[in-house]
C-alpha cells in the first residue's frame, strides 16, 4: 500500500521550529496540484528543493514532516496563489493532479508516501485561514499541529475523514464494484462514516446503500491513510448474509458482481487498501 515505504519512515511530529537547508523539499500546492518532476518514462517522482528556485521567491516555508533524514516544507505564500509574489517554477517541475498519477507506479515509493500526505496537509492549510468562528486571520500553534484564533481562541485541526472500505464475501466470490464516474478500475463497497455512527454500522449501512445486501461476520482487516481525500481507510472482511441478490445504487455504481477468486482483475498499482484486500482473497490469503 501506499504508507508501506520500509526501510524508510515517515516521522510526522510537530516542529515548528525546524528551519530549511538548501537540500530541503518543498510543497507547493496550486488548483488541487502538487509541483513535482515526472519521469513516466523512467517511473521517477522527485519534489523541488530550496536550492531549485531562485533567490528568496519561496517564503514562508512551514515544515510538515520528513522522510527519515529528508525534511519537507510547505510554501504557504505560493500555496495561496499570491498574485503579488514573483517566483519561477524550477525547470523540469509542473503542477501534477495526484490521481492522474497514481497509475504510473512511480518511485521512489515513499515520495508517493509524501505527495499523497503533503497533500492532505496543504489542503487543510489552505482551507483554514480564517476562523469558520468570527472569521479573524488564524495563526499557528507553537505546541501542537493546529492553528488557532488569536480573536476568539478556536482551534483547528487537520481534518481525517473516516471511510471503510469492505469486502463482501459469497462461498468463493467477493463483491467487486466499479463507480458510476471518475475511478475506472474494480473497487469495493466504501462509504464516509456518518455522525453518530460506529465504524461497523457504517459496513452494514454502505453494503446496503450501494447492492441491497445484508452482511454478517464482520472482521476488521487493516487500515490506510489516504491523503488525496484526507481520509482513514478502515478495511473490513464480512459474509453476505442470507439473499445474495445484487440491486445496485445506479446513482453511484455502474457495476456490482459476485467475482470468483481466479476472475478478479486487480488494479494497476498496489497503493490501495482495496487492491491489497481484492489480492488477498484472490490468492487465497483470506478466505
Amino acid at each position: 500500500m501506499i504508507q508501506d515505504i520500509l526501510p524508510y519512515k515517515l516521522n510526522n511530529s510537530y516542529q515548528p521550529d525546524a528551519k530549511p537547508d538548501e537540500e530541503s523539499l518543498i510543497v507547493v500546492f496550486k488548483d488541487n496540484k502538487l509541483l513535482l518532476k515526472i519521469d513516466s518514462l523512467g517511473g521517477n517522482v522527485d519534489f523541488p528543493r530550496l536550492k531549485n528556485f531562485k533567490g528568496d521567491s519561496v517564503p514562508d516555508l512551514t515544515y510538515i514532516f520528513s522522510v527519515d533524514e529528508e525534511r519537507f516544507f510547505i510554501a504557504e505564500a505560493l500555496c495561496h496563489n499570491n498574485e503579488d509574489l514573483n517566483y519561477e517554477i524550477p525547470v523540469g517541475y509542473e503542477f501534477y493532479n495526484l490521481r492522474r498519477i497514481m497509475e504510473y507506479e512511480l518511485e521512489p515509493k515513499r515520495y508517493m508516501y509524501a505527495a499523497f500526505t503533503a497533500y492532505h496537509l496543504a489542503v487543510w492549510y489552505n482551507n483554514n485561514s480564517f476562523c469558520g468562528r468570527c472569521g479573524s486571520k488564524v495563526m499557528k500553534d507553537m505546541v501542537e499541529r493546529a492553528v488557532v484564533c488569536p480573536k476568539c481562541g478556536n482551534k483547528i485541526y487537520p481534518r481525517i475523514n473516516p471511510a471503510v472500505i469492505v469486502g463482501v464475501i459469497n462461498g468463493d466470490r467477493i463483491l467487486l464494484t466499479k463507480y458510476k464516474t471518475g475511478f475506472a478500475h474494480n473497487a469495493m463497497i466504501a462509504g464516509f462514516t456518518e455522525i453518530g455512527e460506529t465504524m461497523e454500522e457504517t459496513v452494514t449501512r454502505e453494503v446496503m446503500e450501494e447492492t441491497g445486501l445484508r452482511v454478517k461476520n464482520l472482521r476488521y482487516y487493516k487500515s490506510q491513510p489516504w491523503g488525496i481525500a484526507g481520509d482513514i481507510l478502515i478495511g473490513y472482511f464480512c459474509d453476505v448474509d442470507g439473499d445474495d441478490t445484487i440491486s445496485i445504487d445506479e446513482s453511484e455504481l455502474k457495476y456490482a458482481e459476485w467475482v470468483y477468486r481466479d476472475d478478479i482483475v486487480l488494479q494497476p498499482y498496489d497503493y490501495s487498501l482495496t487492491n491489497e484486500m481484492m489480492k488477498m482473497f484472490k490468492d487465497k490469503k483470506y478466505v
